[in-house]
């Protein structure tokens, strides 16, 4: 879905499609270079619904072996703030013991749920846990979270595209723009 098809429904464009492809192109070399040497595939771990879009399109653009899974938890209810108390709703399937573990994640917003899931990740006996955000909130973070591979530094706005959603819409949107108020009632 472009931009100009929900016109009226956003306020400006943060990332263009170009800049989110080009980005995620020059973190998978880095990802390439820091493991070209790992004895192991490395594990990609997608939280979702919001980070399938960053995963595909990550795992897509790295050239050394990757295995990936997939986790669901949950911080936010129905609105649109973190509450900060974590629920795992789908776990992982694959074992990470010895295992070169990256977090992909859509955003990184107040911390509170990324620094929980490094924890409850880094209890498994992985050899590394790394994360990898698309974008980051600098002005919301509440939590330092150690974010090696981070695509772009945004206003704390709504935000919306890229896998990022408001009620389960938005996500397909090839941008990243800012949500109007009137829509979620800022």
């Amino acid at each position: 879905m472009d931009a100009s098809a929900i016109e009226g429904e956003l306020t400006s464009i943060v990332l263009t499609t170009e800049q989110l492809d080009t980005r995620i192109k020059e973190i998978a070399a880095e990802i390439d270079r820091d493991y070209a040497k790992s004895d192991k595939s490395v594990l990609l771990v997608a939280v979702l619904k919001g980070a399938v879009m960053v995963m595909a399109d990550l795992a897509r653009a790295i050239s050394i072996p990757v295995e990936f899974d997939f986790m669901a938890v949950s911080s936010y209810g129905s609105g649109t703030k973190s509450s900060g108390v974590v629920r795992i709703i789908k776990d992982l399937d694959i074992d990470l013991s010895g295992r070169d573990v990256i977090i992909v994640e859509d955003i990184l917003d107040s911390g509170l749920t990324l620094s929980w899931l490094i924890k409850n990740l880094k209890s498994r006996g992985p050899k590394s846990v790394e994360v990898m955000t698309m974008m980051r909130k600098p002005d919301a973070i509440k939590v330092e979270v150690p974010a090696k591979y981070i695509g772009f530094d945004i206003p704390n706005e709504f935000v919306v595209g890229f896998g990022l959603d408001y009620a389960e819409k938005y996500r397909n949107l090839r941008e990243v723009a800012i949500l109007a108020p009137h829509i979620y009632g800022g």
